[in-house]
């Protein structure tokens, strides 16, 4: 702008389309359309099939690691990891899906399918003699996250995971699970967890556990809490997303099965819960008004697993009351959009690609591979809810963000009170 004259045909301008009205407020409302419940559940379930038929129907046939293809930063060395990665990475999102009851006759079409699917794989993956048999316990730490992971699929769905296994396989996961404590209790920061979901699905299972790799591990994650809902990963805190990815999803659910054999366990577990409501609340208000939200921190390729710790809070029907089911869907649907139509997300046979916004290798860590992204399933884990709850039944709602850029009302954010203290963790009576 180099004259008066530019800088008064600019001003007029601007003043033209205030005259109409507020355009950047327009194109915030007009970003996304709001859909039905019954659509954006259809939407989830055929993305569910999508991410899932590739690795379930090549590992049933045993033929996962012949046909998977591992895409990792050059000399990565991650061929030996993906394939547990992308199998129970897809189950931990999946799990409570294939659980759940009251379908209607299409979706319970496709959700018997994958089931079958998924046992039979279970099978493939921990059968010493398959040629899938899949890696749990060798070469590095990478093997015990992924152990996790499924293990952490069957605590939230042994109904329909664990109860219908032969018991020839039930003996072989017990035994995968077992081998992961070949590998080291985990070092100071959020791999703790690991170890304590595998000994809590043991314990699960009528196993003897191992206290230094579960309550031990449980008691220096509560040691790292840091206020208003996250704890550090390790001493230290990090701006990152693993807060979601791993810390408060595996402390509910390792808390929740250590209630269940052991009532001391309560008050853990009810600090854990508010904790996590707290930073479900906040990742609701991290969503833009279109759909966006920041790309920060390690890990960011799990995509819209980025919002695991909402997608749990949803399923446990535990949202903030100022918080409505129906705006988390709408919000978690515009989020979902977003990465997954981008171009490039999927290769031509439907595997998923490295990236945030369609396929952006540069966006990769060195430990992350093809089966690492399939952790984005994490962010699909309210189709554990039937059709009739009110996230999938209640109409289209803005989501914070929406809300606010659009002129509403609302009231202001406060973090949660230091009431919130940690707790101790006791140790289970064992014989």
């Amino acid at each position: 702008m180099n004259t008066r004259r530019d800088f008064f045909k600019t001003a007029a301008a601007v003043g033209l389309l205030g005259a109409t009205g507020n355009p950047l407020r327009a194109a915030v409302d007009a970003t996304v359309l709001p859909t039905s419940g019954t659509d954006d559940r259809r939407y989830w379930v055929s993305l569910a099939e999508k991410l899932a038929r590739p690795v379930l129907e090549n590992l049933s046939r045993r033929e996962l690691k012949k046909n998977m293809p591992v895409e990792s930063l050059p000399r990565a060395g991650r061929e030996k990891y993906s394939h547990l990665e992308a199998f129970g990475r897809l189950l931990c999102g999946l799990a409570p899906w294939l659980a759940v009851e009251g379908l209607d006759d299409a979706e319970q079409k496709t959700q018997q399918s994958l089931l079958q699917l998924a046992q039979l794989s279970l099978d493939a993956a921990t059968d010493p003699g398959s040629p899938d048999f899949l890696n749990f316990s060798n070469d590095g730490g990478q093997p015990l996250v992924d152990t996790a992971f499924l293990a952490q699929a069957l605590l939230r769905a042994p109904a329909a995971l664990w109860t219908p296994l032969e018991p020839r396989v039930k003996q072989q996961v017990i035994a995968a699970l077992k081998s992961s404590r070949k590998i080291a209790t985990p070092a100071q920061n959020n791999w703790v967890l690991f170890a304590a979901t595998v000994e809590a699905a043991l314990l699960e299972f009528g196993e003897p556990t191992v206290e230094e790799r579960l309550e031990g591990c449980l008691r220096k994650m509560f040691g790292w809490y840091v206020g208003d809902g996250a704890y550090g990963d390790g001493e230290f805190f990090h701006f990152d997303y693993y807060n979601s990815y791993v810390i408060h999803p595996m402390l509910l659910d390792v808390l929740a099965t250590l209630e269940r054999h052991d009532s001391r366990y309560a008050a853990a577990h009810t600090t854990a819960l508010a904790r996590a409501w707290r930073y479900a609340e906040i990742q609701e208000r991290v969503i833009a008004p279109d759909g966006t939200f920041p790309i920060l921190g390690r890990s960011i390729t799990y995509r819209f697993g980025a919002f695991h710790a909402l997608a749990q809070i949803s399923l446990l029907k535990a949202l903030p009351q100022n918080i409505s089911p129906a705006q988390v869907r709408c919000a978690l649907t515009a989020v979902i959009r977003k990465m997954a139509e981008a171009p490039g997300t999927f290769d031509a046979n439907g595997w998923l690609q490295i990236g945030v916004y369609g396929h952006q290798l540069s966006l990769a860590e060195n430990y992350i591979s093809t089966g690492s992204l399939y952790l984005c399933s994490t962010g699909l884990l309210p189709l554990g809810l039937p059709p009739t709850d009110a996230f999938w039944s209640g109409p289209a709602a803005r989501w914070t963000m929406q809300k606010i850029w659009a002129g509403e009302q609302l009231p202001a954010d406060h973090a949660l009170g230091n009431d919130i203290k940690a707790v101790e963790v006791p140790a289970l009576a064992r014989a």
